[in-house]
C-alpha cells in the first residue's frame, strides 16, 4: 500500500466531514434531555439527544442560558459527600477498583455530559460555540467559572497538538477559508479581497493556519508572514499596496506581523507557541537565507495603562495632554502631536513592557506574556509604527519587535517560566531604565 496515498486519502476525509445537523424536539426540556443523556447506554439515542440538546442550546434566549449553565454548575456538580467516602475508603485500600471509583467521583457529572455530545456528528464546533456564550456571562456569574474549567480541561484534551493540521493558506485555497482569514483577522483589518490576495499570494508573503479534525473548514489560528530584508519598524511598509515585491531568495528576515486566534470559545487553549515552532521549520527548510525571525507586534494595553499612570496624568514630555492628542490624531489624521511624543512614548512603551508587573509578578501586555512565554525576547521599540485608528487609539501608533534567537530560545522561555525575567537588547534596557529613573526623580521631588 503507497502510505503517502493513505494518509492523504485519511486526511481528506476528516476534511470533507460534514456540519452539524439540527435535530426536532420530542418534548422533553433541555435539562430532561441532559439528564437522560447521561442515564444513556444507547449510541443511538445517545446521538439523538445530543443532537437535540446543542438545538435547543442554539435557540436558548439569555435568561436561558443563565438557567443552562446555572443547572450545569450546580446540578451537575460534584457530589463532596461521596467523594469524601471514597477518598476515606481508597485511603483505607489502595486497590484499582476503589481508585476508579475514586476518579469517577472526582469529576464533575458536567464533564462527561459535554464528551457524550461531542460523539454528534459536528459537535465539537458546536461546543466551542457554547463555551464563547458562557464566557460572556461570567462576569456577571462568575459561579459559572467551574463549569467553564471542565471546558478548558476537554478542549485542552480535543485540541492538543497532536490533532492539529497545519495548513498554509494560498491565494487558491478555497473561498470559503479565505473568507474566514478576512474575518477573523483581529490585528490589522483585512479591507477586501485584494488587500488580502496582497497579503497571501505575493512570493515574499506567507499565511498559515492550523486546523483541527472535527472542524475542517473553520481555522483556530493564522499568523500572516512577511518574508524582507532586515527587522522592519513600519507595519504600513508592510501593507503598502505599491510595495516592491521582493525575491524570497534575497530576504533574511522573516516578520510575524498578525497573529489572529479565531475561536474565541477556544480562549486560553494555547496553539500560538506551536504554529509559531511549525512556521519556523517550514521557512527554515524552504528559504535558506532567512536567518532572523521576529514579529512587529502591538502593545495594546499601552494606552490604557498611560492614561492611569502618574505619566499619563502629569502630561507627555511637553506637558500636553495625551488623551486630547490621541483623540486628535484619530479624528483629523494629523499626527504631528504623537510624533514629537515619540522619544518619550517610546521610553514610557519600554517601561510598561519590561517594568510594569501584575500581581502575580507577569508583564502587564497580554501580547508581551505570549512572546516572552515562547521565548522570545524585546527586540525594539517603534514610534509611527501603526498609524490606523487602532494603531494610535491603542498604543499612539507604537509597536514592538520580539526576536526569537533560535540558539536562545530555551534559556529565555525558561528564564521567564521561572523567574519571569523579562530578556532585552541593550536599547531597550537602556529606554526602560531611563523611564524607571525619571519616574523614581518625580516621585522623589514631589515627595519632598
Amino acid at each position: 500500500m503507497n502510505r503517502s496515498g493513505f494518509f492523504y486519502d485519511l486526511l481528506s476525509t476528516l476534511f470533507e466531514r460534514t456540519d452539524f445537523a439540527r435535530a426536532k424536539g420530542d418534548g422533553r426540556s433541555i435539562t430532561e434531555l441532559c439528564e437522560d443523556l447521561i442515564a444513556s447506554q444507547g449510541e443511538v439515542s445517545g446521538d439523538n439527544m445530543g443532537r437535540q440538546i446543542l438545538t435547543r442550546f442554539s435557540e436558548l434566549t439569555p435568561d436561558g442560558e443563565i438557567e443552562f449553565f446555572n443547572y450545569l454548575t450546580e446540578h451537575m456538580d460534584i457530589d463532596t459527600g461521596r467523594l469524601q467516602t471514597l477518598a476515606a475508603s481508597y485511603q483505607a485500600e489502595r486497590s484499582p477498583e476503589t481508585f476508579a471509583s475514586l476518579v469517577a467521583a472526582a469529576e464533575p457529572k458536567r464533564q462527561e455530559l459535554l464528551r457524550r455530545i461531542n460523539r454528534v456528528q459536528g459537535a465539537t464546533g458546536e461546543l466551542v460555540k457554547m463555551r464563547s456564550r458562557l464566557l460572556r456571562l461570567l462576569k456577571d456569574h462568575p459561579s459559572f467559572g467551574r463549569t467553564d474549567l471542565d471546558f478548558q480541561h476537554l478542549f485542552g484534551s480535543w485540541f492538543n497538538r497532536g490533532f492539529l493540521l497545519p495548513r498554509r493558506i494560498h491565494w487558491q485555497s478555497p473561498a470559503n477559508i479565505l473568507e474566514k482569514i478576512i474575518k477573523y483577522e483581529a490585528v490589522h483589518a483585512i479591507d477586501d479581497w485584494d488587500d488580502l490576495r496582497r497579503r497571501v499570494e505575493p512570493a515574499d508573503r506567507r499565511c498559515y493556519a492550523f486546523f483541527h479534525p472535527a472542524m475542517p473548514d473553520d481555522p483556530l489560528i493564522f499568523v500572516e508572514v512577511a518574508l524582507v530584508r532586515g527587522v522592519p519598524n513600519s507595519v504600513q511598509a508592510i501593507l503598502a499596496e505599491n510595495r516592491e515585491i521582493l525575491n524570497p531568495e534575497s530576504a533574511d528576515t522573516a516578520v510575524f506581523y498578525s497573529i489572529s486566534n479565531c475561536q474565541t470559545g477556544l480562549r486560553g487553549v494555547s496553539f500560538g507557541n506551536s504554529l509559531i515552532k511549525q512556521v519556523v521549520e517550514d521557512l527554515r527548510a524552504e528559504v535558506k537565507s532567512i536567518t532572523t525571525f521576529v514579529t512587529l507586534s502591538p502593545i495594546p494595553g499601552l494606552n490604557r495603562w498611560l492614561r492611569q499612570s502618574h505619566a499619563a496624568q502629569a502630561g507627555a514630555a511637553g506637558g500636553g495632554d495625551l488623551e486630547a492628542a490621541v483623540e486628535s490624531a484619530i479624528e483629523t489624521g494629523d499626527l504631528a502631536g504623537l510624533r514629537d511624543q515619540a522619544p518619550w512614548l517610546r521610553r514610557q512603551a519600554a517601561d510598561y513592557l519590561v517594568n510594569q508587573k501584575d500581581r502575580h509578578g507577569m508583564p502587564l501586555d497580554p501580547v508581551a506574556r505570549f512572546h516572552l512565554g515562547n521565548g522570545a525576547m524585546i527586540h525594539d521599540i517603534h514610534a509611527a509604527a501603526d498609524l490606523s485608528p487602532n494603531g494610535v487609539r491603542q498604543s499612539c501608533g507604537l509597536m514592538v519587535n520580539y526576536l526569537y534567537d533560535l540558539k536562545k530560545i530555551s534559556q529565555f522561555h525558561e528564564g521567564f517560566a521561572e523567574n519571569h525575567t523579562v530578556f532585552t537588547s541593550r536599547e531597550v534596557r537602556a529606554l526602560a531604565d531611563a523611564a524607571a529613573a525619571n519616574s523614581n526623580s518625580r516621585k522623589a521631588k514631589n515627595g519632598a
